[in-house]
């Protein structure tokens, strides 16, 4: 009787690219549409949603938080975040649709709440490209995290194609661009990446076999 070979299971956190890509298209596309319709519907109306931001250091700045990378100034800003924000989306999905809200949920949060404590007096912060920053610096680094060679390959692409846009982390940056949105948007990307790193690192812990001859007492 001749044993059959097993095919060995690719590990979901060492994943590259999303297993169910249509979905993951579907998800990073409807976000990225909501941008442009949460516009549209300012423009039309007028709402004047852009001062609905992140007041920083003031309790009615503070549900700005929620809001802020939902909103934009010109059209010109959301077209700006949209291919990152397409792309970046899509590759986040790598984990399936809960570890991309975790992720998400993390970005925005922290980015917000970064921003709310150290962000300009009497101004009002909007846009995602926070979340664009965060989603980016967890590609960037969940490789090294879960020790992947594929994902550290995606990350030296990325970084080659985008990784200008870490000039933004720097207070030097010019105009109205909200420096500290990008800072607080990479430190939760790799917060978040770390994050997931031991979540996924768990189960495989506890599911271990004992070692042969270890039967307990």
């Amino acid at each position: 009787m001749t044993a059959t070979p097993t095919r060995r299971r690719t590990d979901p956190s060492k994943r590259v690219v999303p297993p169910r890509p249509f979905g993951a298209v579907l998800v990073a596309l409807s976000f990225t549409t909501l941008l442009y319709v949460v516009e549209f519907v300012d423009r039309a109306l007028p709402a004047n949603l852009q001062h609905e931001g992140i007041e920083a250091r003031t309790l009615s700045g503070l549900d700005g938080v929620l809001w802020a990378p939902l909103l934009h100034g010109p059209w010109s800003h959301v077209v700006a975040n949209t291919i990152p924000i397409a792309l970046f989306g899509f590759l986040v999905m790598s984990g399936g649709i809960g570890q991309w809200i975790a992720v998400t949920t993390t970005i925005w949060l922290v980015s917000g709440l970064g921003v709310w404590l150290v962000g300009p007096p009497d101004a009002v912060t909007i846009g995602a490209s926070g979340l664009a920053f965060g989603w980016l610096a967890f590609l960037l680094v969940r490789g090294i995290f879960n020790r992947s060679v594929g994902q550290l390959v995606l990350a030296g692409v990325l970084f080659f194609l985008y990784g200008g846009m870490f000039w933004g982390v720097l207070p030097t940056v010019a105009g109205n661009v909200s420096w500290q949105g990008h800072l607080f948007g990479a430190v939760a990307g790799v917060l978040a990446a770390w994050l997931v790193s031991r979540a996924d690192r768990a189960p495989r812990t506890s599911a271990r076999p004992a070692l042969p001859g270890n039967l307990g007492a």
